[in-house]
């Protein structure tokens, strides 16, 4: 069985997401202390989606609507 990483530093997040802290509990359950909403859409301005980049009937986004 693997050994389990016990290390009390905190990674580097991007300024926006300063404070923010997930968890994975005994179930499986993901645990944060930042709303989804917030975080998506936060990777949806920071963070280019690889399976939308060449489609053509994409190309305005509901912003710009």
């Amino acid at each position: 069985m693997p050994k389990k990483n016990n290390s009390d530093k905190k990674p580097d997040v991007h300024k926006e997401l300063k404070g923010f802290d997930i968890k994975i509990n005994e179930f499986g359950e993901i645990k944060t202390n930042l709303e989804v909403d917030r975080l998506n859409q936060f990777l949806d301005e920071n963070v280019e989606d690889k399976k939308l980049r060449d489609r053509e009937d994409l190309t305005h986004t509901t912003e710009e609507e």
